[in-house]
C-alpha cells in the first residue's frame, strides 16, 4: 500500500477533495439563507421559545464552522467566511439603511446576540493568540506608538503594492472598487457608536475626524459621495452592499473588529490605537491606487476620493497620534499598551484584508 501512494501520490483523487470542498460550500450556503430568514422572522425569540428545533441545522453548522476555523489550527477558508458573514449580517443591524422598517424588527433578539456572543468568543480568543500581549505590556507606550507611526506613514513598498502601481489593469481596478465600496459607501458610520460622552480635547479631535469622513455634514462632500462617483464612472453600482459575495472574509473580519471595539466602550483604548494606525497608514495605501488610476489614465472622478483621503488622511494621522493615542496613554498610564494592542491588530488585520484583496484581483484578471 505503501508503494502504491507513492507511485499514485493522488490516489485519494482530487475529484473527491473538490466534492467535498463543493458540499461543504452548499452547507455554508444553505446555513446563511436559513439565518436570512430567521433574520426576517417576526417575533424570532418568541417564536423560537416555542419551537427551538427551527435552528437547529443551523446551529449545528454554526458550531461545525467554529471547530473548523479557529479550533483545529487548519484555519478553514470557507468556513471563515461563513462565520464572518454571519457575524456581519448580525452587527449590520446597528445601522439604518433607510429602507423597510420591519427589517429592525429583531434588532435587539437575545438569538441574534447569542450567536454573535458565540462567534466573537472563538473568533476573538483566535485573533488575540497572534499577538504577544505580553512583550505589548512592557513597552513604553508613548516611545512604542510614535516609532510605529513613523514607519507606517511612508513604508516601504511591498510586492503587493507594486503590482497595484504597475500591473494591475483596468478589470482590476474595476474589482478594487467593487469591493471597496463595501467600506467606501458607508464612510466612518461606526465612528458615532464611539463619540458620546464627557467632553475633553481627545473627544473634540474625534469629531473633528468623524466630521470631516461626513462632508462637515454636506452630502456632496461626504466620503462617501466621491466613492460613488468612481463607481459610477464606470457604470457601477452605487449601492452598499451591492458587491457583498466579492468581499474577502479578512475584509469582513476588519469591519467586524471595528464593530467590536466601538460597541463597547471597555475596548475604547484598542480602538484608538487601530483608528491612529488606519488614519496614519492610510494615505500611503491610497497613493498606490492613486498610481494606478493615473497610469491607466483614468478621468478625475474616477480617482477623486484617493486623492482627498491623501490630504485629509495625512492630518488625521496627526491628530489621532499627537491629540488622541498619546493623550490618552498619559490618562491611563496602566491600560496605555492597549492602544499599542489596538494599533498593531489593525495593522496585522488590515495586511491580512489588502493581501486577500490583492489575491481577488489578481484572479480576476486571470
Amino acid at each position: 500500500m505503501q508503494n502504491n501512494l507513492v507511485m499514485f501520490p493522488n490516489l485519494k483523487g482530487t475529484g473527491n477533495t473538490t466534492q467535498i470542498a463543493q458540499k461543504t460550500a452548499t452547507k455554508y450556503k444553505n446555513a446563511e439563507q436559513q439565518f436570512i430568514e430567521l433574520l426576517a422572522t417576526e417575533n424570532l425569540d418568541n417564536q423560537l421559545e416555542e419551537d427551538a428545533s427551527k435552528v437547529w441545522d443551523f446551529e449545528q453548522t454554526l458550531s461545525t464552522a467554529i471547530i473548523a476555523a479557529y479550533g483545529n489550527g487548519c484555519g478553514d477558508k470557507q468556513a471563515h467566511r461563513f462565520l464572518q458573514r454571519i457575524l456581519y449580517r448580525i452587527n449590520r443591524l446597528k445601522f439604518f439603511w433607510y429602507d423597510d422598517l420591519r427589517h429592525y424588527e429583531n434588532e435587539r433578539s437575545l438569538y441574534l446576540l447569542s450567536c454573535r456572543n458565540k462567534i466573537e468568543a472563538a473568533w476573538q480568543e483566535w485573533e488575540l493568540s497572534q499577538i504577544d500581549v505580553s512583550a505589548l505590556q512592557q513597552l513604553d507606550v508613548k516611545q512604542a506608538l510614535i516609532e510605529r507611526a513613523t514607519v507606517d506613514v511612508d513604508p516601504p513598498l511591498s510586492p503587493d503594492s507594486r503590482y497595484i502601481r504597475e500591473e494591475m489593469s483596468e478589470a482590476g481596478y474595476r474589482h478594487l472598487l467593487a469591493i471597496g465600496s463595501f467600506d467606501g459607501l458607508v464612510e466612518g458610520s461606526r465612528m458615532t457608536s464611539i463619540l458620546g460622552g464627557a467632553a475633553n480635547e481627545v473627544q473634540c479631535t474625534l469629531v473633528r475626524v468623524f466630521l470631516e469622513e461626513y462632508g462637515n455634514g454636506r452630502l456632496s462632500r461626504k466620503h462617501s459621495t466621491f466613492f460613488a462617483q468612481m463607481l459610477a464612472e464606470f457604470g457601477m453600482n452605487t449601492q452598499p452592499e451591492a458587491y457583498f459575495d466579492l468581499v474577502p472574509w479578512e475584509v469582513l473580519a476588519c469591519d467586524n473588529h471595528n464593530f467590536l471595539t466601538t460597541e463597547r466602550k471597555r475596548y475604547f483604548l484598542r480602538y484608538s490605537g487601530a483608528l491612529t494606525y488606519f488614519e496614519v497608514a492610510g494615505p500611503a495605501a491610497y497613493r498606490n491606487y492613486l498610481t494606478a488610476a493615473q497610469r491607466l489614465g483614468l478621468s478625475a472622478a474616477a480617482m477623486g476620493y484617493w486623492e482627498l483621503h491623501i490630504k485629509e488622511d495625512e492630518r488625521h494621522g496627526r491628530w489621532m497620534l499627537d491629540d488622541v493615542a498619546l493623550a490618552l496613554a498619559e490618562q491611563y498610564p496602566n491600560e496605555a499598551w492597549e492602544l499599542v494592542l489596538g494599533y498593531d491588530q489593525e495593522k496585522l488585520m488590515g495586511d491580512r484584508a489588502a493581501q486577500a484583496v490583492v489575491r481577488s484581483i489578481r484572479e480576476q484578471e486571470k
